[in-house]
């Protein structure tokens, strides 16, 4: 491994880590009880909260993990399936981004109708529902999934073997958004996709 990977993987391990923890406080504020910005009513406070709280934990242990990573990437048994797992990553995150930005887009320009589950929200705002989804909470996804895709590349032996990862991450993310989009605007039944 040259030093040039090395500085590269670093600078980008602590870059996804920091974009991740930035984003896991926000989903923490929620968990916390914080009420700015929240697009409508809960039904239940505490399970808002706890949705939250699952959220953030999750997304600050995926953000933690390109850092924990650092020094596994030299282990010639370890490195396959770090790579797997960042190629896996990055294909969720995308996919989760394209659909969900997709879907607000789609629900701004009138064409679907968002439901949101009466069960979970008391009420809502479907306009600021779509707008904090699509200029926040999706460009996360998106950036983060991009950030494990590059630091797979990077990570990855050059050549074809490299190029055939790619190339599969990139059929599967637009085999999932294909579906999620099949799925949103109700061609399909109602599939979870991110």
């Amino acid at each position: 491994m040259g030093s040039e990977e090395l500085t590269l993987r670093t600078s980008l391990s602590l870059a996804l880590a920091s974009w991740g923890l930035f984003y896991a406080a926000y989903r923490g504020y929620y968990a916390a009880g914080g009420t700015l910005g929240i697009p409508g009513t809960p039904v239940s406070e505490s399970e808002f909260r706890s949705v939250n709280l699952v959220g953030a934990v999750v997304i600050a242990a995926w953000a933690l993990f390109p850092l924990a990573a650092l020094p596994l990437w030299s282990r010639p048994r370890v490195r396959p399936v770090l790579l797997a797992v960042f190629w896996l990553g990055a294909v969720f995150l995308c996919m989760h981004a394209l659909v969900d930005m997709t879907e607000r887009v789609l629900s701004l320009a009138g064409v679907i109708e968002i439901d949101y589950p009466d069960s979970f929200w008391a009420s809502h705002d479907g306009l600021s529902a779509d707008l904090q989804d699509l200029l926040f909470n999706e460009p996360w996804f998106l950036v983060d999934g991009l950030g494990a895709a590059a630091l797979a590349w990077i990570s990855s032996a050059p050549g074809g073997h490299r190029r055939r990862w790619a190339l599969v991450g990139v059929a599967v993310t637009c085999a999932f958004w294909a579906v999620g989009l099949l799925s949103v605007t109700h061609v399909i039944g109602k599939a979870i996709v991110g």
